[in-house]
């Protein structure tokens, strides 16, 4: 029988994720770390369980390689999991017409088909005990997508939909969904993507754990959704007001006057 609440966290080596890890960590949970570098995963966990003293199993999986994000979702299914962080994801280099085919379906792969997949395998057990976390990390772009290419921002984009959408949906049945909005932030994502974060103005760019910290006091006030840069909420606010505005407009069986020839 377990004694301590486990969170489960994806993209977790480096990065958000690592900070994710040592939040939840701190706040007493055991964890389960997901990733594919499986040294950078085992030298996390040692430090984690040194500085916490908190239980770490350490799962090494590729997110987009079939059989690796089945063994996720099994882990998942077994019912003692308490929060789902969906946090691995990816960008490219350069835009739509800049990547081969097989780069686009990796982005896709990773950043939407394994955060939907895991969000069901974990609903499943979720609902199953009346009680869970779901936390995914989508993107300030999502809100913004003609600022940066728009393959990436669109699966974030779709993140936060979904996110929404199951708040809606599973919110009443003792079930917590998040949609964490991040703006540039120091991670190696950057550098992978060919950026040079020393480039961005000053003020630009958040440092990773002031931004985990800001996402983890918005989940505890009780947000769907937490946009850590937003100093003024009553901007969001608004966007979503005007948004829920159009729902009883948006299918109608008689076309506008502005469409009839």
């Amino acid at each position: 029988m377990k004694t301590s609440p486990i969170a489960l966290v994806t993209g977790a080596s480096t990065g958000i994720g690592a900070v994710y890890a040592d939040r939840f960590a701190r706040r007493g949970h055991a964890l389960v770390l997901v990733a594919r570098d499986a040294q950078r995963l085992a030298a996390l966990a040692e430090r984690l369980r040194t500085e916490h003293g908190c239980a770490v199993e350490v799962l090494t999986a590729d997110l987009t390689a079939a059989d690796d994000l089945a063994r996720v979702e099994a882990r998942l299914q077994r019912g003692d999991i308490d929060v789902l962080v969906n946090n691995a994801g990816m960008s490219l280099k350069g835009g739509l017409i800049d990547n081969t085919p097989q780069a686009l379906d990796q982005i896709i792969a990773l950043n939407v088909s394994a955060p939907t997949r895991l969000c069901a395998a974990a609903g499943r057990a979720f609902l199953a005990q009346g009680r869970g976390t779901i936390i995914n990390l989508s993107s300030v772009l999502a809100l913004a997508p003609e600022m940066f290419e728009g393959v990436y921002s669109g699966t974030k984009a779709y993140l936060l939909n979904l996110s929404q959408a199951l708040a809606a949906q599973w919110e009443p049945q003792g079930l917590r969904v998040q949609a964490v909005l991040p703006g540039a932030t120091r991670t190696e994502l950057w550098e992978k993507a060919g950026r040079d974060v020393d480039s961005f103005p000053p003020g630009f760019l958040m440092e990773t754990g002031d931004m985990v910290d800001a996402a983890l006091v918005g989940l505890d006030l009780g947000e769907t959704v937490t946009l850590p840069p937003l100093p003024d909420d009553a901007q969001f606010a608004a966007l979503q007001a005007a948004r829920l505005a159009m729902a009883p407009n948006l299918s109608r069986s008689e076309v506008p006057a502005r469409y009839r020839r």
